[in-house]
């Protein structure tokens, strides 16, 4: 077969024009071009927004969050949730690479982990096997296709798979957490008892030091103790993140300042002003959370004069699936976590 686009927008079917991640329906057809990776799939690892919505929408009903998973799929050409717009990641064997690609330093049966999203990525579910909705991964029979552009991660030997799979889906939060926090800060993660939260929980201890302090918010006994147990956090809430003025009181009665830097890694709408609120005037509140309305962040800070600089939850830095693998290297409390909850 000829070459596609490096970017799959020969894969687009509608509109015209659009890249596949913006693309309303993919052809996924299996029969890949040469510039192109065939893998067969066997569990997906859905966004917890997404898996989030469907649950509500399928009223927690096995069944029936089958039958829309696989609906989404058969209309799209992808796992493209249209409520929250986000999809996920996979982890499979290699079954073919495309004869403009032999030169890549990947073979066939290589096992990998996709780190592009699922809602750019062409997917065939032939049968859902089983739903694990503690983890928000799925056991499919499947096949999907990465395109030129598409990264991947050979999964390491040290770590079981679906604990890699696990690090691997929310690998952009710690690295950019990574990035973002300087010696001394004061770093505010909101829903720090979750997969990414915790994962960032580690970067900002690390990267904030001795003279930095790092704040834990989430809600519910269950969360407050997780990340209590890890002994990451300075401070640790108990609040509801989409009350924003209770957010805001509980820091400032805790702390006595607003943070520099705020991580929000909620997995529900409706907690872009309790990141905002509880920021200082020209901190940065990093959204990573694919729940994010970032019309209601911008309008939001902008109807309380707050001046913070707002970033886009950017799944992707340089070497960061490494950066998230080390996290779990490096905390062996974590590591246990993420076993006992993933393995």
């Amino acid at each position: 077969m000829a070459l596609g686009c490096p970017y799959g927008v020969h894969r687009v079917l509608e509109p015209e024009g659009a890249l596949p991640q913006g693309a309303q329906r993919l052809d996924n057809r299996m029969e890949i071009y040469d510039n192109e990776i065939l893998v067969d799939v066997e569990t997906l690892n859905i966004d917890s927004a997404s898996f989030t919505q469907i649950r509500q929408q399928a009223g927690d009903d096995e069944q029936q969050m089958a039958e829309i998973m696989l609906d989404i799929v058969k209309s799209r050409g992808k796992h493209h949730n249209p409520v929250t717009g986000s999809g996920g990641m996979f982890i499979g064997t290699v079954r073919a690479i495309g004869s403009a690609l032999a030169s890549r330093d990947l073979k066939v049966g290589d096992r990998i982990a996709s780190l592009v999203s699922l809602t750019l990525t062409p997917l065939v579910i032939h049968e859902i096997k089983e739903i694990h909705k503690d983890t928000a991964q799925v056991e499919i029979r499947g096949q999907a296709v990465l395109f030129k552009s598409g990264i991947y991660a050979v999964l390491p030997e040290d770590l079981p798979e679906k604990v890699a799979l696990a690090a691997l889906d929310v690998a952009g939060a710690p690295a950019q957490t990574a990035k973002l926090v300087k010696p001394g800060d004061m770093v505010l993660i909101i829903g720090a008892g979750g997969k990414s939260g915790t994962l960032c929980l580690h970067e900002a201890k690390k990267r904030a030091g001795v003279a930095g302090l790092v704040v834990a918010m989430d809600y519910g006994a269950e969360a407050v103790n997780r990340i209590t147990e890890l002994g990451l956090a300075d401070v640790v809430l108990d609040v509801d993140a989409t009350r924003p003025l209770d957010c805001f009181e509980k820091l400032w009665d805790s702390c006595g300042r607003l943070a520099d830097l705020t991580i929000n890694c909620v997995n529900i709408p409706r907690t872009e002003m309790a990141s905002i609120l509880c920021t200082r005037d020209g901190g940065t509140v990093y959204f990573f959370s694919m729940a994010t309305s970032f019309t209601a962040a911008a309008l939001g800070a902008e109807g309380v004069g707050k001046d913070v600089a707002m970033l886009i939850g950017n799944g992707y830095t340089k070497n960061h699936d490494q950066i998230a693998l080390e996290v779990l290297r490096e905390n062996p409390k974590l590591r246990r976590l993420f076993s006992e909850i993933y393995a």
